[in-house]
């Protein structure tokens, strides 16, 4: 393999260990919210409208930021210019933002269905903007290479949102139902917070993350270039808006579903399903936290292999392998789902598992998408990110809204899974006009045949002998690897593996 996919395997491994791991760990919370003894769907329906609300918000002030100055620091010759132009640009936005919520929480808050919990608002104002304060700090450890540091702050964040969620939730909460009421129950718990305890966790945890980055923040310059800022945000806000866009095709499902529903369903049923379709797309986060990683390292390195004689088949080649792998996730998960499902403990939510191949299909061409989406960004087209991003809110919006009154959950599933490829298609027609890349498209499709066709026959399996049931399932995910492993690495000199 060559040099620079070993590299950026590298990289993706080592913050894999604050996204995958980490965040991995974060979602075991999952078991826990979903259990009988913690939240009913309906109350984990507030967690999953809530933090819809915080990925939208997180875009809206970073604004493209991020991307920018990766794009410049890259490049511009006083890198503590771009760094301190970019990082108080958000440091003023963000605490503009903070001050607004915490006046306006309380008309928010009713507008939103959760009148005698203005808190919810104000904390998670909160929250975001320390969240996107952080963010160039952060960017400028991985544009720096400093993996192993990223890696720290993350997970240091994680273990203290973990460690508060099983404060409140496993030990203090089962106490307070059994009436073993200690000093530290009385001191720190009241029931009334409820999911609130979920949101309190995430404030402290974000607390600690800013902490451990001030020092780096205290070093930039206090000062911002404007003309510098101008340049940036002329590049970023094409970025902005196709962020903006995108977050509409990633949690506009959730509010629609929530004020579609409301209605007809009332309340309770609405938040229902709500929770059931939350806890439901957690099932497919091996896949998203596969992406995450992957964005991570790959971004920066799309810009430092630009330069490269050979950076078409590198880009070609990560696309190859990003994709054989993430089905292989698919497989897994799908071939397996009646042990996966206990991940959810709760059956009240098993009702929603059909959706969660869909779900899992969605997250793979998004994936897809995020490779494609390099030539936008490297040739300066970034406005064609947001045509995109824009059409497939389109599709987004117009299918859930068409879906959702006939199929409910099940509407967002399909119109999330119909909106990612359509976005990847249009990114591959594109890039290929603009920026060629040779991508091996019969092989890639090759693989997804295999792997949705091994998922199918696995639904005709009919025994009575689970053991043998389980054999054949291990021997199709084995015929994958094996079809995968041959065309990747053993016969790369074919037609059919060009690139």
């Amino acid at each position: 393999m060559a040099s620079p996919l070993k590299k950026l395997l590298g990289q993706t491994a080592v913050y894999g260990l604050s996204s995958i791991v980490g965040r991995f760990l974060n979602y075991l919370l999952t078991p826990l919210y979903t259990s009988k003894l913690v939240f009913q769907p309906a109350q984990y329906g507030i967690i999953t409208e809530m933090y819809a609300y915080v990925a939208f918000l997180v875009v809206m002030l970073t604004y493209g930021m991020e991307t920018a100055f990766f794009r410049y620091y890259s490049q511009h010759k006083n890198k503590n210019s771009v760094y301190s132009t970019a990082l108080w640009s958000l440091v003023i936005s963000s605490f503009g933002f903070i001050a607004l919520v915490t006046l306006f929480a309380q008309p928010i808050a009713n507008f939103l269905g959760y009148p005698n919990h203005s808190e919810y608002i104000w904390w998670f104002g909160i929250i975001v903007g320390l969240d996107a304060l952080v963010a160039i700090p952060l960017a400028k450890l991985r544009a720096e290479n400093r993996s192993i540091k990223f890696a720290w702050v993350n997970i240091s964040s994680i273990a203290v949102n973990i460690g508060l969620n099983l404060f409140f939730l496993a030990y203090c909460l089962p106490k307070f139902k059994a009436g073993e009421i200690n000093w530290l129950v009385e001191t720190f718990y009241d029931p009334e917070t409820g999911v609130g305890y979920v949101f309190i966790a995430n404030l402290i945890a974000s607390i600690v993350k800013l902490s451990i980055m001030l020092p780096d923040i205290i070093k930039a310059q206090l000062k911002i270039n404007p003309r510098l800022w101008k340049t940036m945000m002329k590049y970023a806000v094409p970025l902005l808006i196709a962020g903006m866009a995108g977050i509409v095709n990633e949690t506009l499902d959730r509010a629609l579903l929530k004020w579609l529903l409301w209605s007809d369903l009332g309340k309770q049923a609405t938040m229902t399903q709500l929770g059931i379709y939350g806890a439901c797309y957690k099932l497919s986060i091996v896949i998203t936290l596969c992406v995450q990683a992957y964005r991570y390292a790959a971004e920066p390195f799309f810009f430092d292999q630009q330069k490269s004689g050979n950076a078409p088949n590198t880009y070609a080649r990560m696309l190859h392998i990003f994709f054989a792998f993430v089905m292989l996730v698919f497989l897994w998960v799908t071939l397996f789902i009646d042990v996966v499902k206990y991940f959810i403990p709760n059956e009240a939510y098993w009702v929603g598992l059909d959706i969660v191949p869909v779900l899992l299909l969605a997250n793979v061409f998004l994936g897809v998408y995020y490779n494609l989406s390099a030539w936008y960004k490297l040739t300066d087209k970034t406005y064609y990110g947001s045509y995109i991003a824009i059409g497939g809110a389109m599709v987004t919006v117009v299918l859930n809204i068409l879906l959702i009154p006939i199929l409910g959950f099940r509407g967002c599933a399909w119109a999330t899974l119909i909106c990612y490829f359509s976005m990847a298609a249009a990114s591959y027609i594109l890039g290929q006009r603009f920026m060629p890349v040779p991508y091996n498209i019969p092989k890639l499709t090759g693989y997804f045949v295999l792997a949705v066709g091994l998922y199918c026959l696995n639904g005709w399996i009919d025994l009575e002998s689970s053991f043998i049931v389980w054999l054949i399932r291990s021997l199709m995910l084995a015929t994958y690897v094996a079809v995968v492993l041959y065309f990747e690495f053993m016969n790369r000199k074919t037609p059919l593996n060009a690139g």
